[in-house]
């Protein structure tokens, strides 16, 4: 029932030129975990213990990242600069195999600019910039990124199984400088952030085309048509 009241909620948007449809592009064994609000849709065939996953944008709820450390035996290096998310983290009793990383995933190396969100109840900060008139107004936070391939370095890593990003509007850039990289991710899940007025839907159709042109595929759109999962084709 909850879906369907989603999926009418997405017609309407998509009605009144607010979103748009996209179907799956290649077809993949898909398997979903995580609480309603913070779920997220893998090809589970080639996972297992040694398998690296990233999970950029942590928030408040590890729900899926938990479940696939149950399931598949495997780490979870999990990231996000907000002091909120840094704090609640803190708190938690957290498995041994769960790797906190207080920093985000940018287009570059430092410190970039978050706001926080004007709406009422919306706690998420969204990465900005000097032109952004979504900002303006807004308190600001300072907070450290660093690029995909820095993080790789850091922790060692030469391969990504699963990169996982909910990171408030700043995928767009993301993709641009992870396309450019000289490896491949294996399965790449992204929530697009069209939603936000100063975002809009011709940067998700940008970055769609962009990832598939260098070789990501859709296997998966969520119900509310704003996570999206995309594997690695080898094309």
């Amino acid at each position: 029932m909850k879906d369907i009241f989603t999926i009418l909620l997405r017609g309407r948007k998509v009605l009144l030129g607010r979103d748009f449809y996209q179907f799956r592009q290649v077809r993949r064994n898909r398997i979903t975990l995580g609480n309603r609000f913070a779920a997220w849709t893998f090809c589970p065939d080639s996972i297992n213990s040694d398998s690296v996953v990233y999970s950029f944008g942590t928030g408040t709820d590890i729900s899926f990242d938990l479940l696939l450390m149950e399931r598949f035996n495997l780490q979870i290096h999990a990231f996000d600069p907000s002091p909120r998310s840094v704090d609640w983290i803190k708190n938690q009793n957290l498995p041994e195999g769960f790797r906190f990383f207080p920093y985000g995933l940018a287009a570059k190396d430092g410190n970039i600019s978050f706001a926080e969100p004007a709406e009422p109840g919306i706690h998420s900060l969204f990465a900005t910039n000097a032109e952004d008139n979504g900002s303006k107004g807004l308190k600001q936070h300072q907070l450290p990124v660093h690029r995909l391939d820095t993080i790789m370095d850091l922790l060692g890593h030469q391969k990504i199984d699963i990169l996982k990003m909910d990171i408030e509007g700043a995928e767009y850039e993301v993709i641009d400088t992870l396309i450019k990289l000289p490896f491949r991710i294996s399965q790449l899940l992204v929530e697009f952030h069209h939603r936000f007025s100063h975002i809009g839907l011709e940067q998700t159709r940008k970055a769609i085309s962009a990832l598939n042109q260098a070789g990501y595929k859709i296997f998966h759109v969520s119900a509310n048509g704003e996570e999206f999962s995309f594997i690695n084709t080898g094309n």
